[in-house]
């Protein structure tokens, strides 16, 4: 995947086309100007519809993409309406065209109409305080700067018009110039503000309309000939320029946060607007105080002005010791909002900002993906290791990951040793490679102190659907993340809505689960283990069965797991244990020693780590009256490598004297370091060899079988082969030199009645005087 697949390298169509368009439209105007050819005025007028067609297009084509939030989409098609608006105006200038002073009601009635929309926009934007006293300080601004120009127009502007303007041409121009004051401020006061959902840099260059509106009413009324003719061809053009700009600008910038405003320039740019107003007026006021007064009346004036000017001073130099008070504080909440949504130990951002970063792009209906990332056997590593060099390890995850992010992409930690990455799109194939990309960056080795360590994660992959919440979306990452654990680990898997059906399967499975044991719906059936060459019982493993009352036979292949996801394994491998343990004691006071010596029991990861097994093994024992050598505990690979509070009790029941089987032997993490470093007593061929073995079928099969059968030898383990099922391969195992074994085709798993019948002992011989021997050799022996 290249590094512009993912969403937040793309750019949606359009955008620059539009504002290409207008912008050659104006340079045509000013081409016109410039050269003189001001014989055709149609031609100079011209380049208004062409750029206000263009700006309707570019904010159409803005307001209806879907990757925009809601609040942009509803900005960009007020500016829609409003560029249609203003279009209808430069069509009727067209039609109209000529170089007249004022501005025709034909006109500007549609220019207003495009203004009052255009200021609609900007209003529904946030900014400034949402709350009463906010709306009426803004007011109060808009009054102050509406009367000011107001006066301005009425008393100067107007007073400048050549004789013989028509009064509603004037009057025109002014209400439209006024507008456009106002408009001035309400965009100001949107660009300033310190979070807006539009590009900072879009509302700035929108400013231009409003600044056009007010020179260009100004010198219709008051210019000289050619300025007239200069503005009346430029003004429209000049806004379309702006408004395709705009969209532009914010077409780019699709998939950056919004923009904080920090600095308090622009701020206060905007916030003089209103003391300029006022400032304009007091000149007024000494201007018109100068003409039919006496000099009493003019020094009351002037004194009313200077006062009003003292006070616009020292409400200046308050806004200003406000403004440097309101920086410091922003700089401390942005400081406080870091260290709260920032994590402590490798300065990702945390769950909390996580959380906020997912769930504000699929409330603006952004793009969305998560990876969550949990580093494979990091509790073994950490154990091993000691937490500093844990945590060493930890950072050096998180700068792989921001190392090999792609802009756009938010990486974090969750905590412990689970991460996760934001992505900025909603394309399988994409999420999917960014997951591959991450893994082979942790999969490089890790330099920690003088040791050099090889890292594996495991990722789930959930892609945020409509109607799903962030926390819906994290929970189906972690839902797939344990399926790739689950899959063999160092892998991804995506999520997919089978996978929360099979969640709920087990979490209804795990509550019936938990009902059986306490009604005793459980049971125990045995599977024989036989000498291979006399083909006389030698031991039995108790395995677990379930009998619904409702759905009948569940499979331990259903429960089993549900029992290890839920912890519901630590009781119920209580329960299989007491009840094993209690079967073989019925069984040795009803046979004696006909009866096999030692019941094998499978024990779960999750009961080895729990701090008491050792002692609830040994009160077991004691209660049911069995010694140590009359248990084997089954246990995978993977068990034994659990972590070192795995590995002593292991150690402790070993001490003890009860033996410990290797089950599945091969499919896990075999190794002779883990033969010699682990107290096993006996291996158990895992079925998978045994399959494959019957006359040289498999020969990779056949070679591993024969290697462990050796390597069993070599180390003075005792070993038997799962599964048989034909006498092919029991033959085979026999040759190779197999002593036990377990399977189909001596015994299925049988009920504790039906497993008895296999220990009576021999008949006696009635012609000899030799006691008869049991017909049960041990394999705990």
């Amino acid at each position: 995947m290249s590094a512009h697949d993912t969403a937040g390298d793309r750019r949606r169509p359009g955008g620059l086309v539009p504002a290409a368009v207008a912008l050659v439209a104006t340079t045509w105007v000013l081409v016109w100007l410039l050269t003189g050819a001001h014989g055709g005025l149609y031609l100079g007028f011209a380049g208004g519809p062409v750029a206000m067609g263009a700006a309707l297009a570019g904010s159409r084509l803005i307001s209806r993409q879907a990757h925009l939030s809601g609040p942009v989409r509803s900005f960009w098609r007020l500016l829609q309406y409003a560029s249609g608006c203003l279009l209808t105006a430069a069509v009727v200038s067209v039609l109209r065209a000529n170089n007249n002073t004022g501005l025709s009601p034909y006109v500007g009635l549609p220019m207003l109409v495009g203004v009052a929309i255009l200021m609609t926009a900007f209003i529904r934007l946030p900014f400034g305080e949402r709350t009463a006293l906010g709306w009426i300080r803004a007011l109060l601004d808009g009054a102050t700067v509406a009367v000011a120009s107001t006066l301005i127009f009425w008393y100067v502007v107007l007073d400048l018009a050549p004789p013989g303007t028509s009064l509603v041409a004037r009057i025109a121009a002014a209400v439209v110039g006024v507008s456009g004051v106002l408009l001035l401020v309400v965009i100001g006061k949107a660009a300033a503000a310190p979070e807006t959902p539009v590009h900072p840099t879009s509302l700035r260059v929108l400013t231009i309309a409003p600044l056009v509106d007010a020179a260009g009413s100004t010198l219709l009324i008051a210019g000289g000939e050619w300025g007239r003719l200069a503005l009346s061809v430029l003004a429209l053009p000049l806004v379309g320029v702006s408004v395709a700009g705009a969209a532009y600008l914010q077409q780019r910038a699709f998939g950056n946060p919004p923009a904080k405003v920090t600095g308090a320039a622009g701020r206060s740019l905007f916030n003089l607007l209103p003391f300029v107003a006022v400032t304009a007026t007091a000149i007024l006021v000494i201007s018109v105080s100068t003409q039919d007064m006496s000099s009493r009346q003019r020094t009351v004036i002037i004194g009313a002005v200077l006062i009003a000017g003292f006070v616009v001073a020292r409400q200046l130099l308050s806004l200003r010791e406000n403004t440097v008070a309101l920086r410091g504080i922003r700089r401390q909440q942005a400081e406080l909002e870091r260290l709260a949504l920032s994590d402590t130990l490798t300065g990702l951002p945390n769950r909390t900002r996580f959380a906020v970063a997912l769930g504000e792009r699929i409330v603006a209906r952004e793009p969305s993906s998560a990876l969550l990332i949990d580093v494979d056997d990091f509790k073994m590593i950490n154990d091993t290791l000691g937490p500093a060099a844990g945590d060493q390890l930890l950072y050096q995850v998180s700068q792989r990951l921001r190392e090999h992010c792609r802009p756009g992409e938010l990486p974090a930690r969750l905590g412990g040793d689970e991460f996760a990455v934001l992505l900025p799109l909603d394309d399988p194939a994409g999420a999917e490679a960014a997951a591959a990309r991450l893994l082979a960056g942790i999969g490089r080795p890790f330099q920690v102190g003088d040791q050099q360590l090889l890292l594996h994660a495991s990722v789930g992959i959930a892609i945020a659907a409509d109607g799903e919440t962030a926390d819906e979306v994290q929970r189906n990452a972690d839902i797939a993340m344990y399926a790739a654990k689950e899959s063999g680990k160092a892998s991804w898997v995506r999520f997919e809505p089978k996978m929360r059906q099979d969640l709920a399967h087990h979490a209804r499975l795990s509550g019936e689960l938990h009902t059986a044991i306490v009604r005793g719906e459980l049971r125990l059936v045995y599977q024989p283990v036989f000498d291979l060459h006399t083909g006389l019982l030698a031991g039995a493993e108790a395995l677990v069965r379930w009998q619904h009352p409702e759905r009948g036979f569940v499979s331990p292949g259903d429960f089993i797991p549900a029992a290890e996801r839920s912890g519901l394994i630590v009781p119920l491998g209580s329960w299989v244990l007491r009840e094993a343990c209690a079967q073989l004691a019925r069984w040795r006071a009803e046979f004696g020693d006909g009866a096999v010596e030692a019941i094998n029991v499978n024990v779960a990861v999750r009961q080895l780590r729990e701090s008491g097994f050792v002692d609830e093994v040994a009160a077991v024992l004691s209660e049911t009256g069995l010694t140590s050598q009359n248990l084997i505990l089954e246990v995978t690979e993977s068990s034994v490598v659990d972590g070192w509070q795995v590995r002593a009790t292991l150690q402790a029941l070993h001490e003890m004297g009860v033996k410990l089987a290797l089950d599945d032997f091969g499919t896990g993490q075999s190794s002779l370091s883990l033969l010699r470093a682990f107290p096993v007593d006996v291996l158990k061929l895992d079925k998978s060899f045994v399959d494959g073995i019957a006359e040289g079928a498999d020969r990779g099969r056949l070679a591993v079988a024969a290697a462990v059968a050796q390597l069993a030898e070599y180390l003075q383990l005792k070993v038997v082969a799962e599964g048989i099922e034909n006498e092919e391969q029991r033959d085979r195992l026999v040759e190779m030199g197999y002593r036990y074994g377990q399977g189909y085709l001596m015994a299925k798993p049988l009920p504790a009645q039906e497993c008895a019948k296999l220990m009576a002992p021999a008949p006696p011989n009635p012609d000899s005087d030799v006691r008869p021997q049991s017909r049960v050799p041990s394999i705990a022996s």
